[in-house]
């Protein structure tokens, strides 16, 4: 293994869990169920999610071009721009009007021209693909983890749960317990918490070590679906439940592998 990125790993115990979730919060169609028992070998993986320093020092030895780069274009949250310049774009996700279209938003200006990681190198990289998160692994000599092994990593060694501390979602404040959504989705977030990722080792750790398994940026995984498109884990900042709950350890998602937004990242296992 080359571990050439900073990684700190987290060490996952060989065992038997159970994989799934069939009760009343699942997602019809996404395929969480039914709850079987998976055994895996041991493991190691991120204890976060790659950073934006991380990913830097990539593009630096390789000269690597993300998708997003190529293509000219990625999709990013509305209320992550400001007003001025929303009223510039032209054209907007059918059914999905928050997600923008945004010339030249990469990984590097995470909002599009104007903005910068520059004092952002703990935050999560985001719109990056599941082809750049791949050729991440490539130099670090690591590899996306399969959707068992995140599953198994997320819950922390507790079983049968919602998230990766237990089954409610909010503290004894009645704050969130990740960062999801807060207050009216999509149009009227909570005063004093704006739409965006948060550092990647911010927060609680869970039972294995793992930080912001729920919400923050959904994780590429390796597994492919039957049409081709690349497994999703985690949820992100813009998971509500008035709309998407999959901010759950169960709960799955999926996209093109070519495909890249303001709340994408990725987690990579030791090979």
């Amino acid at each position: 293994m080359l571990d050439r990125a900073a990684t700190c790993w987290c060490a996952i115990p060989a065992g038997t869990f159970a994989m799934g979730n069939d009760g009343a919060d699942a997602n019809p169609g996404d395929g969480e169920g039914p709850v079987r028992a998976v055994s895996l070998a041991a493991f190691r993986i991120g204890a976060t999610t790659v950073t934006n320093r991380d990913f830097a020092a990539f593009v630096r030895a390789t000269r690597h071009v993300t998708d997003a780069e190529r293509a000219g274009v990625s999709f990013v949250f509305y209320l992550q721009l400001p007003a001025a310049e929303r009223a510039h774009v032209q054209r907007v996700v059918a059914g999905l009007p928050w997600w923008l279209p945004v010339e030249h938003a990469s990984w590097q200006r995470p909002q599009g021209p104007g903005s910068h990681v520059r004092d952002r190198g703990d935050d999560p990289v985001v719109h990056v693909s599941w082809h750049d998160a791949t050729a991440y692994c490539a130099w670090a000599g690591a590899r996306l983890p399969s959707e068992a092994e995140w599953e198994r990593a997320a819950r922390g060694g507790l079983e049968g749960k919602r998230f990766a501390w237990g089954d409610a979602l909010l503290d004894a404040s009645g704050e969130p317990r990740c960062n999801v959504f807060r207050g009216e989705f999509p149009n009227a977030p909570a005063p004093g918490w704006a739409p965006g990722p948060v550092a990647a080792g911010s927060g609680e750790r869970n039972g294995f070590g793992l930080f912001n398994v729920c919400g923050n940026v959904w994780e590429w995984c390796a597994d492919a679906r039957d049409d081709g498109q690349r497994a999703l884990r985690g949820g992100s900042f813009l998971c509500h439940d008035s709309y998407c709950n999959r901010y759950r350890v169960a709960a799955r998602s999926a996209n093109t592998p070519d495909s890249s937004a303001s709340n994408v990242g990725f987690r990579i296992v030791a090979c």
